[in-house]
């Protein structure tokens, strides 16, 4: 059994990856194609390389950066069987899921 630690980590590490990959949202990746992207850029760039390029985005563009990681957090869970790790929405709609249903602002 994976400790929480261990699981946030790892989701972490793929939510990263998968936002520093060419991957598109609007492309409507299948499972196979988010696992495949997160597996090159981490292959690419490796776990801090990855979250270094989470941090230069979320620095120079932090208007495109917020919703990118939304989708990657939610692709990332979904494409490896778990949950996402908290809100999510899909992008551009400006809004999460907050616990008990109701909707963020």
């Amino acid at each position: 059994m994976r400790s929480a630690a261990c699981h946030l980590s790892l989701s972490t590490t793929r939510a990263d990856a998968l936002f520093a990959s060419a991957l598109q949202p609007s492309g409507d990746p299948s499972a196979a194609q988010v696992r495949q992207a997160i597996a090159a850029a981490v292959r690419a760039f490796g776990a801090r390389g990855c979250a270094a390029r989470v941090a230069q985005a979320y620095g120079e563009h932090p208007e495109t950066a917020v919703p990118r990681m939304r989708w990657a957090r939610a692709a990332a869970a979904a494409a490896s069987g778990g949950a996402p790790a908290g809100p999510a929405a899909a992008p551009g709609t400006g809004s999460a899921q907050r616990p008990g249903g109701r909707r963020a602002a």
